[in-house]
C-alpha cells in the first residue's frame, strides 16, 4: 500500500508564445482545466503503475471537490481518507505554459486545512502502508505529524520537498528520501540542520538529465532518455509515484529511479500534469523501445 498525504488542485491552464514580462498583458493560444496538485499527481502516477494506492487530503465541498473524488476513484485510487469541507474552496493552481516550460501559482484553499489532528485520527491508514509519501503543499505541522506516525510504525517515506521550505530541525532522521530538484538540493544542503550523514537521504532530480543519488559513498547517476516534451508540468510528479510505486514492489533504490526516470520523460510527451502519466505496460514499451 502506498499512501500519499498532500494536496489536490484544479489546475487552470493557459498557453502562451513565451511568459510575459511584468505588466506585460499577451494574447495565449489556449486555455484548459484538469486535475493537479502535487500530492494527487504523485498519487495518479503510482495508480497508474498498477500500485494500490490510498490518498489523504482535502477538497472543497464543492463542484471542483466533487469532481475530483469521482475521478480519484476512476483512477483506482482511494479516497475514504479525503475530507471535503465546507467553509473553504478546492485547491486551484495557475499555470502558464510556454515553449515546454512552465510557471505555477498555488492557491492552497482546501489543502491546509488538513490537520495534525485528522492524522492521528487516520493513524491507522499510515501503519497499514509499504510507502509514505508528502510534499510541502500542505501545512507543515500536518507533514510533521506524518513523520511522526511514519517513524513509530516503522515506515519508509519520501518527502518532496516542493514548493521549497528549509527542512525543520528533528526532520532529516524521520525521512527515509527527500526529491528535490536541483535548486531545492543546493538549497538543503546549504541549510543550517543539514549534515554531511544526510546525502544519502537525497535523490535529486535534474529535469531532462535524469537524476542523481548517492550510495555508499558513490555518486550515482540516472540519465534520462531524450524525448521531445510537449508539458513538463507533471515530470517531477510522475518520477515520485513511480520511485515510490517501485520502492513499494521491492525493487534497489537504482533500480526504482532508473524506472521513475523514464516515467517522468514520458510524461512529458503528453499536455497536462497528469496527462502524460504512463500505464505500466506502456512505461515498459517505452524502455523496452530504448
Amino acid at each position: 500500500m502506498i499512501t500519499v498525504v498532500g494536496s489536490l488542485n484544479i489546475d487552470l491552464i493557459s498557453t502562451v508564445d513565451r511568459f510575459p514580462k511584468p505588466g506585460e498583458t499577451l494574447i495565449g493560444s489556449e486555455f484548459r482545466t484538469s486535475f493537479g496538485g502535487k500530492g494527487a499527481n504523485q498519487a495518479v502516477a503510482a495508480a497508474r503503475l498498477g500500485g494500490t494506492v490510498q490518498m489523504i487530503g482535502c477538497v472543497g465541498d464543492d463542484p471542483f471537490g466533487h469532481e475530483y473524488l469521482t475521478y480519484l476513484k476512476k483512477e483506482g485510487i482511494l479516497v475514504d481518507r479525503v475530507k471535503p469541507v465546507t467553509h473553504v474552496s478546492t485547491g486551484t493552481a495557475l499555470i502558464v505554459l510556454a515553449q515546454g516550460e512552465n510557471s505555477i501559482i498555488v492557491v492552497p484553499g482546501a489543502n491546509f486545512q488538513l490537520a495534525p489532528e485528522d492524522i492521528d485520527r487516520m493513524k491507522d491508514a499510515l501503519e497499514k502502508s509499504d510507502i509514505i509519501l508528502m510534499q510541502l503543499e500542505t501545512r507543515l505541522d500536518t507533514v510533521e505529524r506524518v513523520l511522526f506516525w511514519a517513524e513509530r510504525f516503522g515506515n519508509r517515506t519520501i518527502l518532496n520537498p516542493a514548493p521549497f521550505q528549509p527542512i525543520p530541525d528533528g526532520w532529516w532522521e524521520m525521512i527515509t528520501y527527500l526529491t528535490p530538484n536541483e535548486h531545492e538540493a543546493e538549497a538543503l544542503m546549504k541549510s543550517a540542520t543539514f549534515k554531511e550523514e544526510f546525502l544519502e537521504k537525497l535523490i535529486i532530480t535534474l529535469g531532462k538529465k535524469g537524476a542523481v543519488y548517492h550510495e555508499k559513498g558513490r555518486k550515482i547517476e540516472i540519465p534520462a532518455p531524450q524525448v521531445d516534451a510537449a508539458d513538463t508540468t507533471g515530470a517531477g510528479d510522475t518520477f515520485n509515484g513511480a520511485l515510490a510505486h517501485f520502492l513499494s514492489e521491492g525493487l534497489s533504490l537504482g533500480e526504482a529511479c532508473r524506472y521513475a526516470v523514464h516515467a517522468a520523460s514520458l510524461s512529458v510527451t503528453k499536455p497536462g500534469a497528469q496527462g502524460g502519466m504512463p500505464t505500466r505496460a506502456q512505461l515498459e514499451s517505452f524502455m523496452n523501445g530504448r
